[in-house]
């Protein structure tokens, strides 16, 4: 398909039907309830995959609101330790009410973390735009102190990443890198791909150099196959980083790739009632997902 195309696409989907973008949203969410998601972890648990739990939303409107995710939060930790799952969480700050205050925020946190801690599980503190990254790494610290398996993330987009990444770096920092969806101004944030790519490699050697556990979050194989270099030349054993993706996204099966190789391989599921705007996201950055289904809705 051509970038002209592409772009047509991706700028028609905001104003498809909610019906329509139900056909695909399958692809990428699991479904609304926890009881769903837990089904999809099961099978990738079956598969030889790991997964993360999160549960679709951010920026709730009122403390209650943050309350009532925690609760769900918390609660997923005890059905992940009743089914044995290999699964741990993964949560937005501003879902549990960062944009209403630090203590609030920090509050439900707690909570949730405190189930980790009880099921042994870890925690991933997600990292949202850049008026939260200062807010969401003093939150990583605080949980830090009061339990070892929790996690921050950094994106490779931002000109601050590495900065963040050398004040974090001990062997017990376990740290997942992405690249970085939030649009950011030139001020704070590398705007031309190759330059984040390269950024990105960057923080894994340096990561890795600090003997820090890296959770590697990429679809892009290419820097897949680099990051794979760096493992093979430092002689790095699998039990120092992990590979992510999103759940639903297509790998042409190199997870399975990556598994066979003794690699650990986690797959990223989201759920939850807030499935539309989610997978308006996910079908602007795969426009090509839409030709596909309005050729099979039209086929007849």
């Amino acid at each position: 398909m051509s970038w002209g195309l592409h772009r047509l696409l991706a700028a028609s989907i905001p104003y498809l039907p909610k019906g329509l973008v139900g056909l695909f949203a399958r692809r990428y969410v699991a479904g609304e309830a926890a009881g769903e998601a837990l089904a999809v972890a099961r099978e990738c648990n079956r598969q030889g995959f790991e997964t993360t739990l999160d549960i679709l939303g951010e920026h709730v409107a009122s403390e209650h609101q943050a309350a009532i995710v925690a609760q769900q939060y918390a609660d997923l930790y005890g059905e992940i330790s009743r089914e044995g799952l290999e699964a741990n969480i993964s949560l937005k700050p501003t879902h549990l009410g960062l944009d209403l205050g630090r203590q609030i925020c920090e509050t439900k946190v707690f909570q949730v973390l405190d189930e980790a801690q009880a099921t042994d599980n870890f925690l991933r503190l997600d990292m949202e735009d850049i008026r939260y990254t200062d807010d969401t790494l003093a939150l990583y610290r605080k949980c830090r102190a009061r339990h070892a398996k929790v996690g921050p993330v950094l994106q490779a987009c931002l000109r601050r990443s590495g900065d963040d990444l050398a004040a974090l770096l001990s062997p017990q920092l376990n740290v997942r890198l992405c690249k970085g969806i939030y649009l950011e101004s030139p001020e704070v944030a590398i705007q031309d791909r190759h330059a984040i790519n390269a950024n990105f490699l960057k923080l894994v050697r340096q990561g890795f150099a600090g003997g820090g556990y890296l959770a590697i979050a990429t679809h892009d194989q290419r820097l897949i196959a680099e990051v794979e270099s760096i493992i093979r030349e430092g002689e790095l054993s699998p039990d120092r980083f992990e590979f992510q993706v999103l759940y639903g996204v297509p790998m042409a099966g190199k997870l399975q790739t990556l598994r066979d190789q003794g690699f650990k391989v986690r797959i990223y599921i989201p759920f939850g009632e807030t499935w539309y705007d989610y997978s308006l996201r996910r079908l602007q950055e795969n426009p090509a997902i839409v030709r596909y289904v309005l050729r099979n809705l039209f086929r007849r």
